[in-house]
């Protein structure tokens, strides 16, 4: 196949291929499973007094690493007039500086492949996961820890050594940071580069496999590959009249009609049922309706939430909770460490609805506030919550989770267990689902609720419009 590096279309070749010329998909997963196997890594949960270098400041019970870098774990008092809840405190994670999530890409024989890292995380549940190239925060890359550098970090450094084709600040769990984001990005490499230990070359459709199974691929990874259009319609004008579109539609013809529907729906924006500019305005009406104001406060004055030897957590309410762990990893860049992470018990839910509006798929989006979010509204999935199992018996159940309860399998295009980020995360895991309802089905939509195509999505991804769960989301269509 021919380099398509100039024709707008160098993503989607590689969404398409699962042959790689270095390993097969089974080859690769037999690699990745036995990076878990043969590493030494161990994750215990510890009593707060066993902390090394972690500390409680005496009159605010914050909790702080003894550099004053990393981050730290404050309590926060939240108003707002969204939701059922407009009053709250809780803990939450404060990190304001912004790390680097970034994949290498390169060219072998005219298909794009990325460099990723199987890479552990003590908060991970299989400890190891498929990480981007250099996934490090900026107290990593500026050595606080007295650690190495992270491999790779130079391409993301240095412009001289590469070619920046994606580079975007994107926020994190707003539910659990306060103003968090990181920079989001893809180099490409034209040089050959080394391929260190576990490392490894992957194409997009061999990504998108490893998506469609529980816990393979990190949030970290996740939220770059979101930023990856299908197609840069930018550079094909009129491209759905151009021999670029019949090409895509050779390419798919053996593929499920759902993947076609999809493609359809990420360069298509003359059909949605929205202009983009009455998309805009429906999103500066929702920053403008809804109100959020948030207080730092010290963590030990947050209502209703206790301190215990092993944990912070709420006194009735099967929340988060604070923990400590101590953690054992020979491959990374400190082999031993303790540290604060928020573990959660229960499984999450988060789902997009998607139907057919004007013969293309739409995907039913929501105008979320949640307590970190830089300007009052992001956009979430249809259904995004925690303690999906408790939230089913609630009377306080959030719009449009019926849908998700018993869908008939027909109905569910996408369905995977994916985690949270492992370094700030304990077991933190989301049932990721995508449900389709017939074309003629009338759903009443709340305010806060529209209907955007995918290529819509897409363009808006590339502002930080859409949090981290809609992006965990997106990251995983697949084409194959």
């Amino acid at each position: 196949m021919k380099n398509s590096d100039t024709n707008g279309l160098d993503f989607f070749y590689s969404l398409m291929t699962l042959e790689n010329e270095f390993q097969d998909f089974n080859t690769f997963l037999s690699w990745f499973n036995a990076k878990a196997q043969n590493n030494k890594f161990i994750v215990e949960e510890i009593p707060f007094e066993f902390f090394d270098s972690w500390y409680f400041e005496h009159e605010t019970k914050n909790l702080r690493h003894s550099t004053g870098k990393f981050f730290s774990i404050e309590g926060i008092n939240v108003n707002t007039n969204f939701g059922l809840k407009q009053k709250w405190e809780q803990p939450v994670i404060i990190q304001p500086e912004i790390g680097i999530l970034g994949i290498i890409t390169k060219v072998f024989k005219g298909i794009h492949y990325f460099l990723m890292q199987a890479k552990m995380e003590p908060g991970n549940v299989n400890l190891v996961q498929l990480s981007p190239t250099v996934q490090a925060t900026k107290s990593n890359y500026t050595k606080v820890h007295n650690g190495k550098l992270p491999k790779y970090l130079e391409y993301f450094t240095d412009s001289s050594r590469s070619k920046i084709l994606i580079d975007q600040l994107q926020t994190e769990q707003g539910g659990r940071f306060l103003k968090k984001r990181n920079r989001n990005m893809v180099v490409q490499v034209y040089d050959s580069i080394p391929v260190e230990e576990d490392f490894v070359w992957l194409t997009l459709g061999q990504i998108r496999m490893a998506l469609s199974m529980d816990n393979i691929v990190n949030m970290d990874s996740r939220s770059v590959l979101a930023t990856i259009p299908i197609i840069n319609v930018d550079r094909i004008p009129g491209f759905i009249n151009s021999s670029s579109y019949s090409i895509c539609l050779e390419f798919m013809r053996n593929t499920s009609p759902y993947a076609k529907e999809i493609f359809e729906s990420a360069i298509s924006m003359e059909n949605s049922l929205l202009s983009f500019d009455q998309v805009l305005s429906w999103i500066t009406k929702m920053k403008s309706i809804y109100e959020l104001s948030v207080t730092r406060i010290p963590l030990c004055n947050v209502v209703d939430w206790c301190f215990t030897d092993y944990s912070i957590k709420h006194e009735s309410k099967p929340f988060f909770s604070v923990i400590a762990v101590k953690v054992q990893a020979g491959n990374r860049e400190v082999i031993q460490w303790t540290q604060p992470l928020l573990k959660e018990n229960n499984l999450g839910l988060l789902g997009f609805i998607v139907k057919k509006i004007n013969g293309v798929l739409h995907f039913l989006v929501q105008a979320k506030v949640e307590p970190g979010s830089f300007d009052t509204v992001d956009l979430a999935p249809t259904v995004s919550c925690s303690n999906y199992s408790q939230v089913l018996k609630s009377s306080e159940r959030p719009p449009f989770l019926e849908f998700f309860e018993n869908p008939i399998r027909e109905s569910i295009l996408f369905s995977t267990i994916q985690s949270e980020e492992g370094g700030r995360f304990f077991h933190f895991q989301n049932l990721n689902m995508i449900i389709q309802v017939e074309e003629d089905n009338v759903i009443e939509v709340p305010d806060n609720y529209t209907w955007l195509t995918l290529a819509q999505l897409m363009k808006l991804i590339r502002f930080g419009f859409l949090n981290i769960e809609s992006r965990s989301l997106i990251s995983s269509f697949s084409l194959l």
